[in-house]
């Protein structure tokens, strides 16, 4: 019993001090002749062992942006006073505990301990990629491995159009190239608030940098014009970089009649003045009046952008039309005219101001609501029992007969007429 126990505490000591092959023989003498369920528990043992001489040093990969700063930290859970270095992709000692041997002042010591070693290498280049390795002074060496990712942005991007100015209609083409980035960058296209899709291309150069170009087609409408194209770099090394580029369209007029005079109506002997207003780009550069069908009347004068014509008839009726040109097409527009009777719209209604009416209305009925009012305060005031002068002297009589006789008004106080005949 106690020669098992020494041997596992010697087996112990062993694992602090990290050596694999006697850590396997001791095993071996510990277990004595073993059976194959103690075959399996070394196995599992010697496993347990390697990972943690695998985790017991460590480091990180870095992604650094040319130019800048790069630190690399080796870290050591535990250490039994081993020696910790730093070695380049050449496999040159960068540090040996907090001494420097390698003659590049860009590495800098930033910390050094017992469980960790920090290195900081400034100004790195294309030339520091590559992979570091930390290693722990033990039997054997333990390493740890920190790869360094050199990136690369991209140079302004440059946006090429195949035409400056394009036709309402026709298709257009947009290239952008994202020149020496590392790696690769995407690029992405935006016209306005719309995203498109573009065809893209990489080209590898010299020392694994990229050349990235994109390509749009679309075609285009007046409504495009002035609408800016935006090319956008996504690259992990650069950020808000993109090329502008604004359309610039042209499209055939836009044609409009407006009847400057008369405001209602065209009678006979009215004038008639047609204004036509065109836009378009480029400006239209011609613009001319003409009579469907039929002749313009013989004393129509034509200047600039009107059509004026004097002393209307119904000969004049029919259809004008106003044509304007200019690089990319014509076009036109309408005015149908119909003269109506001299006398055409006098028996019209007028128009009715309901608002006037509306007040009208309420004034009378406030009057009227005003009248009921007093008439009603009046009839209260004077509401009673009222006699007349013939029932005086009916309430004492006998009967019907002599309350007739008795009533003031009555016959009996009344002198009789007598005539005499001569």
């Amino acid at each position: 019993m106690v020669t098992w126990i020494l041997r596992w505490r010697a087996l112990i000591k062993l694992h602090h001090k990290q050596h694999p092959a006697r850590l396997c023989s001791l095993s071996l003498s510990l277990l004595g002749s073993p059976s194959l369920p103690f075959l399996l528990l070394l196995l599992l043992l010697l496993l347990l062992l390697f990972l943690h001489l695998l985790l017991n040093l460590a480091t990180d990969n870095i992604s650094v942006i040319e130019g800048e700063m790069a630190t690399i930290s080796c870290r050591v859970k535990d250490n039994d006073d081993s020696v910790i270095q730093l070695l380049n992709p050449n496999r040159q000692t960068i540090y040996f505990k907090d001494v420097r041997p390698l003659k590049d002042s860009r590495f800098q010591l930033v910390n050094f301990s017992d469980n960790e070693l920090r290195v900081s290498l400034s100004n790195v280049s294309l030339s520091d990629e590559g992979r570091y390795v930390c290693q722990l002074y033990t039997d054997p060496p333990q390493e740890a491995y920190a790869d360094i990712t050199v990136l690369v942005p991209p140079g302004s991007p440059i946006i090429e159009t195949r035409e400056d100015v394009v036709s309402e209609g026709n298709e257009t083409e947009l290239t952008c190239t994202a020149i020496g980035s590392k790696p690769a960058a995407s690029i992405r296209w935006m016209k306005g608030e719309e995203e498109m899709t573009g065809e893209t291309t990489v080209e590898e150069t010299y020392d694994r940098m990229f050349t990235v170009t994109s390509r749009v087609r679309f075609s285009v409408t007046k409504e495009d014009d002035g609408v800016p194209v935006d090319c956008i770099i996504d690259h992990p090394a650069a950020k808000d970089l993109l090329a502008q580029r604004n359309l610039e369209v042209l499209y055939k007029p836009e044609v409009k009649i407006v009847v400057t005079y008369p405001e209602g109506l065209p009678r006979e002997g009215d004038n008639l003045d047609l204004t036509c207003i065109a836009e378009g780009k480029p400006h239209p550069h011609q613009i001319n009046w003409l009579r469907v069908d039929e002749d313009v009347p013989p004393h129509a004068v034509v200047t600039g952008t009107d059509l004026y014509i004097e002393n209307l008839n119904k000969s004049y009726n029919g259809t004008y039309r106003c044509v304007a040109s200019n690089a990319v097409g014509d076009a036109y527009d309408d005015y149908v005219l119909f003269v109506y009777d001299s006398r055409a719209g006098e028996g019209a209604p007028q128009k009715i101001d309901h608002a006037v009416i509306g007040g009208v209305v309420a004034v009378v009925m406030f009057a009227i609501l005003c009248a009921l009012i007093v008439l009603g305060r009046y009839f209260a005031r004077h509401k009673g029992t009222y006699f007349t002068h013939e029932a005086k002297g009916a309430d004492d009589a006998a009967d019907a007969d002599t309350a007739i006789i008795n009533a003031e008004g009555g016959h009996n106080n009344t002198d009789e007429k007598k005539e005499y005949y001569i």
